[in-house]
C-alpha cells in the first residue's frame, strides 16, 4: 500500500471538527435555533480538558455534556469551548479542547460525528490505516445518549449514513 504523505484521514478530522467549531460559534453568538441541541462525549483527563476535581472523580475516563436549556457563558475558540454548566445543582465551568472530543450529537436532526482521539490518528503511520473512501469520513450518525452526563460513549446505530463533507460546501 502507497504511503500517504498528504495525510487525509488528519485533514478530514480536522475538517469535521471546523464543523463543530462553527455550529457552538452560532451557538453562542445567537443561541440554539428551534429545537436543536448538543449532546458533546469527551476525554475528560486529555491535554486542555479542565473539570472540577468532584466531577473528574465522577467521570474518570469521559464524560457527555447536553447543551441544551441551562449553560451559559459558551465561549469557542480556535482550540476549544469552555461553558458552564449545572450538576446536581453546583454550577461548574468546563474547558474542553476540540481534540478531546470523541462524539458529537444533535438529536433534533439525527446529526452526529465521531471522531478517533488526536493523537492516534497523528501518531499511526498513514501505511497502516485502513482505507476510507474518499466520500466516507469519520462521521457517522449517533444514538441519543439518554442522561445529562454519563460515563459511555455514544455508539453509531447499525446502519449509520456517513455525512459527506459535500453537504458544508457552498453552492
Amino acid at each position: 500500500m502507497a504511503t500517504d504523505h498528504i495525510r487525509y484521514d488528519v485533514l478530514a478530522r480536522d475538517a469535521l471538527r471546523g464543523v463543530l467549531r462553527r455550529v457552538l460559534t452560532d451557538a453562542a453568538e445567537h443561541g440554539l435555533p428551534g429545537e436543536h441541541h448538543f449532546f458533546i462525549t469527551f476525554l475528560s483527563t486529555a491535554d486542555g480538558v479542565k473539570l472540577s476535581p468532584r466531577l473528574l472523580a465522577q467521570y474518570p475516563e469521559e464524560m457527555t455534556v447536553i447543551l441544551q436549556h441551562q449553560f451559559w457563558d459558551l465561549v469557542v475558540t480556535e482550540d476549544r469551548f469552555e461553558v458552564g454548566l449545572s450538576f446536581g445543582g453546583i454550577p461548574e465551568r468546563l474547558v474542553v479542547p476540540f481534540n478531546s472530543i470523541k462524539s458529537f450529537f444533535d438529536p433534533s436532526v439525527q446529526f452526529g460525528l465521531q471522531f478517533e482521539p488526536a493523537d492516534a490518528a497523528s501518531e499511526a503511520p498513514a501505511a497502516n490505516l485502513p482505507a476510507v473512501p474518499a466520500s466516507a469520513p469519520s462521521a457517522a450518525p449517533v444514538p441519543a445518549p439518554s442522561a445529562e452526563t454519563r460515563e459511555e460513549p455514544a455508539k453509531p446505530s447499525e446502519g449509520a449514513e456517513v455525512v459527506r463533507l459535500d453537504r458544508f460546501r457552498k453552492k
